[in-house]
């Protein structure tokens, strides 16, 4: 059987993980793993979570199964952390929320969900995007295509080709939008565009797949998802991946979700029977401990108080690095090439680096990053931002 097999291509970004862990200089920096870290480099257990495990398994007594829809306090807490308290569509029936394994689980349902609905659904993510989104959603066997968003030598959001490239899609497309921090690139569109957006995908009856991975960690829990909440209060059909790996820092945990809104209380019940269905095919039950961690944290008032004070703690601290990357690459470089740094959101930026840079970055300077030149701005250590800057300095042409 295996004979048949051939090999795959490796994982790029698990090249970069692999040749940082092998290299033995102490100011090695990591700018390549999406992830989380503290000024010391560790990706911390937030306080509130410990403080949620330790009461949650001195009271816990089985390891029962919890169904296929998942944690249902967790549904009710994710569904007010994305839409608000007393959002348009809250009680309305509309609503249905299924736990997931990650936000990769939940867009991996929600690309299921579309292929039953419709195998001819077209998917439209931006370019770039991260790239992850491709393989999940292709994986059903549905057509996908990019839109333009990006445009590398500004560092500037590509708005007018993208409506262009969107107003030409058939009625029933999807489009792939990122709620808040944008993934590669930190560029997320701003209020106007929101509401301009959300009119031409009114116009065109465009169906769209919120992935929203970084919420409170751009501008702020609430701010971060005006967009999901703008779009939910108008439209007949949404869809959104949530995950609670980064603002909880569950990574391992694998905690996430998919809300569904539908145009009425009872399609809103025919799609969730068929996310259950799909999810009894797929992985049967979602793992519980992380669920039942953030669901622990929900329903105690000091505990959500200090979880959302760490979150913006965190979120200051990614704003910070990227002021100081900002001034000290116009230090090193005499410009303001990589100002855009600073005005972009959550823990990315792309740099625009050929990859000969990247590379030598890797082999001369020690700073690892991924192969596009996507940083992970909160992998960047204080006492390094000079290094690093230098560095990039040293490389470009």
């Amino acid at each position: 059987m295996f004979s048949h097999l051939d090999p795959q291509a490796p994982d790029s970004l698990l090249a970069v993980m692999a040749a940082f862990a092998a290299d033995r200089d102490p100011m090695k920096v990591d700018l390549g793993v999406g992830v989380y870290r503290d000024s010391t480099g560790v990706t911390p257990v937030m306080a509130a979570v410990r403080t949620a495990e330790r009461a949650m398994l001195d009271k816990q007594i089985s390891k029962v199964y919890v169904g296929t829809g998942g944690n249902r306090p967790f549904a009710a807490f994710i569904e007010e952390m994305t839409l608000g308290v007393g959002h348009a569509v809250s009680g309305s029936g509309r609503v249905v929320t299924l736990q997931a394994p990650g936000g990769c689980g939940a867009l991996r349902l929600a690309s299921e969900l579309m292929m039953r609905a419709d195998p001819k659904t077209r998917v439209v993510v931006s370019d770039p995007t991260w790239p992850n989104h491709i393989p999940l959603i292709g994986g059903t066997g549905l057509s996908i295509d990019r839109y333009p968003y990006y445009d590398l030598a500004s560092g500037t959001i590509r708005f007018e080709a993208m409506c262009g490239f969107l107003e030409q899609l058939p009625a029933g497309s999807v489009v792939l939008l990122h709620g808040s921090c944008h993934n590669p690139t930190g560029a997320d569109l701003d209020r106007t565009q929101w509401q301009t957006l959300l009119a031409l995908v009114e116009k065109r009856g465009l169906v769209p797949l919120f992935d929203l991975a970084y919420q409170g960690l751009g501008r702020g829990l609430d701010e971060d998802a005006y967009a999901v909440r703008l779009f939910a209060a108008r439209l007949p059909e949404l869809l959104i991946a949530v995950s609670c790996s980064k603002n909880f820092g569950l990574y391992r945990e694998r905690v996430g979700a998919l809300i569904a809104i539908a145009p009425n209380a009872t399609e809103a019940g025919i799609v969730m029977s068929h996310l259950q269905g799909i999810a009894r095919r797929m992985y049967s039950m979602p793992p519980d401990h992380g669920a039942a961690v953030v669901a622990t944290i929900a329903a105690d008032a000091a505990l959500l108080g200090e979880w959302r004070a760490e979150l913006e703690q965190m979120r200051q601290r990614v704003e910070r690095l990227r002021g100081a990357l900002r001034d000290a690459l116009r230090a090193t470089t005499g410009g303001g090439r990589f100002d855009f740094i600073a005005g972009q959101l959550g823990m990315f930026s792309l740099l625009g680096l050929p990859a000969a840079a990247v590379e030598t970055l890797a082999k001369q300077h020690h700073i690892y990053m991924a192969p596009d030149s996507r940083i992970n701005v909160a992998g960047l250590p204080e006492a390094q931002v000079g290094r690093v800057a230098a560095a990039i300095g040293s490389v470009l042409g």
